[in-house]
């Protein structure tokens, strides 16, 4: 191709960017508050090359770690592209070499056998290093101080899955990180490998189970008791891959499970529970353990929300009539049998995020993405065609839901949470939000908004101003300064 194409993966705030930068001193309008010390890390998916194909996706873009970082007051900004050896073979050839989304069948002869991840999904902080994750391969290790790329990670060669999931679980009063990878053997294989660090990054455990088809695992949870792996079914299938075909496509008559296992346990101890037909879930807010009970807190819609897995599957549903809710499923481990139940919490959405301290615990609150409906049409991009206009603050324990739109027409990300020294203060959230700046979708600006967490619906307290647009994120993380300062790599 000798020109991005103009599907909605290349518009609005889908459009590429390419622009590697650093800004010192960025405008602030309101007050940052003074706690707020250290970096906010994001991945940001952004083509450095026209793509081979028409029909490209923006998750096939490559990744780049932007830098949000706060100190004194004072904000500076950063992006750098993830030196992936995709990226890298791609830079010295000056185009694409690598085809379809996540189909090695569709590359150029030149990079067959190299490594196709683009670490584009999630920046990911564990025993002071730094990761950009995506979870087709295995993570690039990336300098805090200064974004250059380190080099793939795999435990120092202890690490024997070839994939590595961009929602590793950290438990903040251990320091361990669990994490899975799944096609751990390769392409379209049943393997998932199941890992465990300890507070240092050291792999302590991987073992290795089938799922019961091979399913795109994007998240999974922990409790104090339990680790547990949603299988929802958007499925691979090796024939279709090698005749050019999509990687994932939903089975809307295909069932779901749950698999539950001791989270220090065997994976032979693994119990699975059968779940409803077509549903899907990207992201879980959180589980915990009630006695024999076990909560999970889903995502959930009632089929894929990505428009090209659908579309793969046979399955015509426009975006706005995918119907779902914030859900919560509960096993009782006590009782034999595959079922559960399910009941519904909150509005349907998406990117959820809950206080470090809470992971597999039980919680008292948490933040997700939604639609205001007084919010007008959504601004297009972001990976699935169309950005939320709200974020939604729940309180599981009583439901108690209070909200933060955005202006009309404008899109916010997935925020993170910085915790607060203050106990009368409930910490704060860090979101990016982009607003129109004229009727071209490709013209907008971007803020960093900082907003009371426990008060979302005053709206922010600070704005940090870019005065230019930056393409979608997905996934961030927020890393204090004393975290950065004893980092296994310096600046």
């Amino acid at each position: 191709m000798g020109a991005f194409p103009q599907s909605i993966h290349f518009i609005g705030t889908n459009t590429p960017r390419r622009v590697e930068m650093s800004v010192r001193n960025l405008e602030v309008e309101g007050e940052i508050p003074a706690e707020i010390e250290g970096a906010f890390f994001r991945a940001v998916p952004d083509n450095a090359h026209v793509p081979m194909f028409g029909d490209d996706i923006a998750l096939n873009a490559d990744g780049m770690v932007a830098r949000f970082n706060f100190r004194a007051g004072a904000v500076d900004y950063d992006i750098k592209y993830v030196e992936t050896e995709r990226y890298l073979a791609e830079k010295e050839a000056r185009r694409a070499l690598f085809g379809k989304y996540r189909n090695p069948f569709t590359d150029d002869p030149s990079v067959e056998g190299k490594d196709r991840t683009l670490a584009n999904t999630t920046p990911v902080w564990h025993g002071g290093r730094l990761f950009m994750t995506k979870e087709d391969g295995r993570g690039y290790e990336i300098n805090p101080h200064t974004l250059e790329t380190a080099g793939k990670w795999d435990y120092y060669g202890a690490l024997k899955s070839e994939t590595f999931t961009a929602h590793p679980r950290i438990d903040d009063e251990t320091g361990e990180m669990f994490f899975f990878g799944y096609e751990a053997g390769g392409l379209c294989s049943l393997d998932v490998a199941y890992g465990i660090a300890d507070k240092d990054g050291n792999l302590t455990s991987e073992q290795w189970f089938d799922q019961p088809y091979c399913s795109t695992i994007h998240d999974f949870c922990i409790t104090e008791k339990y680790a547990i792996f949603p299988i929802f079914p958007t499925t691979a299938d090796l024939e279709r891959i090698k005749d050019g075909g999509a990687h994932w496509a939903h089975e809307q008559d295909r069932e779901s499970w749950v698999g539950i296992m001791p989270r220090y346990g065997k994976v032979d101890e693994m119990r699975w529970f059968k779940g409803p037909k077509g549903v899907s879930a990207f992201h879980f807010v959180n589980a915990y353990d009630d006695g024999d009970l076990v909560h999970m807190d889903v995502c959930l819609s009632d089929t894929n929300a990505f428009s090209f897995m659908r579309e793969a599957g046979g399955i015509e549903r426009e975006q706005q009539d995918i119907r779902g809710a914030l859900t919560r499923w509960t096993f009782d481990m006590s009782k034999p049998g595959d079922s559960f139940e399910s009941r519904d919490m909150g509005p349907p959405g998406d990117l959820p995020r809950l206080p470090d301290h809470a992971q597999g615990r039980n919680y008292r609150r948490a933040w997700y993405l939604s639609m205001n409906p007084e919010g007008g049409p959504p601004m297009p991009g972001g990976p699935v065609g169309a950005n939320f206009n709200a974020i939604v603050r729940i309180e599981p324990g009583n439901g108690r839901i209070t909200m933060m739109g955005v202006p009309p027409g404008a899109g916010v990300s997935e925020p993170v949470y910085v915790p607060s020294s203050d106990p009368e203060q409930g910490g704060w959230l860090m979101s990016v939000v982009d607003q129109p700046n004229g009727p071209d979708p490709a013209n907008y600006l971007s803020e960093l908004w900082i907003i009371p967490a426990d008060d979302v619906e005053k709206g922010p307290v600070a704005k940090v101003k870019l005065n230019m647009p930056l393409r979608s994120q997905v996934h961030g993380t927020w890393v204090n300064r004393a975290k950065l300062e004893d980092s296994k790599l310096k600046g």
